[in-house]
């Protein structure tokens, strides 16, 4: 599932590429992918004007000149991709927004969604998530104190979206490794100066994530050549056998509340 540096990278492609244009035509394949009968969703997108995108937690929000927002959640399998009728992975489209220089193509969307909602209804999809952690508002103190209340393991505790919003399996293990914590280890046992370890890690590894264009492999658009870098440049997630970057003993995979895990048994404590 894509995490906070994957949909931020979604999010500065399409503010570069698509903010600014008027919506032309609107097609739906999946009904179940909206929320609202197909015909009344295209009439209230058709024709609008893009005139934001931003980002909260794992979703993305395209806010458009009528008020209205479109609120997207990838969840499992969902990609997006910008090109043309001539140009678009040989895939479903679940739904498909014509701009006027370019098609903004809603891949995988069979556990996605992408609803139109106002405003007063985004804010109540959001209100029970945690804080944004790359938000100058989230400072050590805050996540000290938060921490100290939290009772499971880091690795349930980095993914649950009500204290921290973005975070997923992925980024939760990378966390662990750069702050050296095992990712079972129970957050309110953690001394003073582990929390601060664990708070400077999340900055460093998410920046890392954005700064390699997240782990999705497709691009988001031809020539494209950022997205999915983070998957060359992973410190443990998903290298079970693989030599630790760190102390070069083998890393491990477990499974941690159902969720599996990556990490390293030596220099992790």
């Amino acid at each position: 599932m894509p995490e906070l540096p994957e949909m931020e990278n979604y999010r500065r492609v399409f503010e570069r590429k698509l903010v600014g244009q008027i919506i032309q035509s609107v097609e739906v394949t999946r009904e179940k992918s909206i929320n609202k009968p197909v015909a009344s969703f295209i009439s209230e997108v058709k024709g609008r004007k893009l005139i934001a995108v931003e980002r909260r937690a794992k979703h993305l929000i395209f806010k458009l000149d009528s008020g209205e927002n479109l609120l997207l959640h990838l969840m499992l399998g969902g990609l997006m991709y910008i090109g043309s009728e001539n140009d678009h992975p040989d895939r479903t489209m679940q739904v498909t927004i014509s701009f006027e220089e370019s098609q903004l193509f809603f891949i995988g969307l069979r556990l996605g969604y992408l609803h139109l909602l106002s405003n007063q209804e985004l804010q109540h999809e959001f209100s029970e998530l945690g804080p944004e952690p790359l938000d100058s508002s989230f400072t050590l103190p805050m996540f000290d104190e938060k921490l100290k209340e939290k009772r499971g393991a880091l690795k349930t505790t980095l993914v649950n979206q009500k204290f921290i919003a973005g975070i997923g399996n992925l980024y939760s293990d990378e966390i662990c490794f750069e702050a050296k914590l095992l990712p079972t280890r129970k957050a309110d046992e953690l001394s003073q100066q582990e929390r601060a370890a664990l708070y400077h890690a999340i900055q460093t590894i998410l920046n890392r994530g954005l700064k390699y264009g997240g782990y999705i492999e497709m691009p988001v658009f031809k020539g494209d050549d950022l997205t999915g870098k983070y998957n060359d440049n992973c410190y443990v997630y998903d290298k079970e056998g693989e030599p630790c970057p760190r102390c070069q003993s083998l890393i491990i995979k477990d499974e941690i509340a159902s969720k599996k895990s990556f990490y390293c048994s030596q220099c992790q404590k």
